[in-house]
């Protein structure tokens, strides 16, 4: 191959039809016998969210970037249970399946971080490393949203989020303010021209905004509002499962949604854990730090072998 830049390789992607009863957009690169990684999207993006690591990463592994059920090109189905967390996770051991693999690396950024941490809980033995990139733990996450008062008005905008999008879809003026609030005022990151036309044009599909929105008001995480006094739920104080696999986190310290306040901690519940801090990114590490994040996830995933699964 002549080039390995991300507008060198077709990253449209093809349909995969999944016994959950989704079909999603899949943009696949790499040697089929190399081993095996998963990449996970967050809000409000696609697989794209990953072009350069899916070409980096694919140089020794082979790599798979879905669109989530519904976001890209994928199904949107209707009604908010269907973005239960238990469903999306059955859509990344069912797509692992349908590649016939039967252990993975599995990598997430953002709401696909959270996600990914979730799989790798309920599903160790498929899932044989972790690496995620400004995407909470959900214990930490509660913890952080009811007794941090930073992170509580730092993940305000998940409220919004919530509300976006439930009576029909958006104006353009609307998703306009969306993009500004999102990708300008709120995180300061920059969007190339061409990038910004290919999130509307996924936007604009008539029920994809609902369906996006729809993985917020389906989490189970309680966002307070602000000087609320909240109970604690009895969950996030007691026993939680442990992360057996080696984990890696990356985090853009600049996140002003996702604090950094959210690594304390992950050392009990991670104990093969590296972390891996950047100064001058934000939450959009994967196309903020294109470069970096590609070589500190090469450079794990060559000095962190798998290692045999244990009941």
């Amino acid at each position: 191959m002549a080039s390995t830049s991300p507008d060198a390789v077709n990253l449209s992607g093809q349909a995969v039809a999944l016994p959950t009863g989704v079909t999603l957009n899949v943009a696949s690169f790499g040697d089929r016998d190399a081993p095996a990684v998963i990449l996970l999207h967050g809000f409000p993006e696609s697989h794209r969210a990953w072009r350069h690591q899916l070409l980096a990463l694919g140089l020794s592994h082979f790599v798979i970037a879905p669109d989530q059920r519904g976001y890209g090109r994928s199904s949107k189905p209707l009604g908010v249970e269907a973005y239960d967390a238990k469903l999306l996770m059955d859509d990344v051991v069912a797509l692992a399946d349908a590649f016939g693999l039967r252990e993975f690396t599995l990598i997430g950024h953002d709401f696909g971080g959270s996600l990914a941490w979730s799989t790798a809980m309920r599903f160790p033995d498929r899932v044989r490393r972790l690496a995620v990139l400004n995407g909470p733990h959900p214990l930490i996450m509660q913890r952080r949203l009811i007794d941090d008062p930073a992170q509580r008005a730092a993940g305000q905008p998940m409220r919004k989020f919530r509300q976006m999008a439930s009576d029909g879809d958006p104006s353009e003026a609307e998703l306009e303010a969306f993009f500004h609030f999102l990708f300008v005022e709120h995180l300061q990151a920059t969007v190339s021209d061409a990038e910004r036309e290919r999130y509307f044009a996924e936007w604009r599909d008539p029920g994809r905004m609902t369906a996006m929105c729809n993985w917020y008001r389906a989490a189970r995480i309680f966002v307070p509002p602000l000087g609320e006094d909240t109970a604690r739920p009895e969950w996030i104080d007691g026993p939680f499962p442990m992360i057996s696999q080696p984990a890696l986190v990356l985090w853009g310290m600049r996140d002003r949604g996702l604090l950094p306040s959210l690594m304390d901690g992950l050392e009990n519940l991670a104990p093969d854990l590296t972390v891996l801090r950047f100064p001058e990114a934000g939450h959009f590490l994967p196309w903020e730090a294109p470069e970096e994040v590609s070589r500190a996830l090469t450079s794990w995933l060559r000095r962190t072998p798998i290692k045999p699964y244990q009941s």
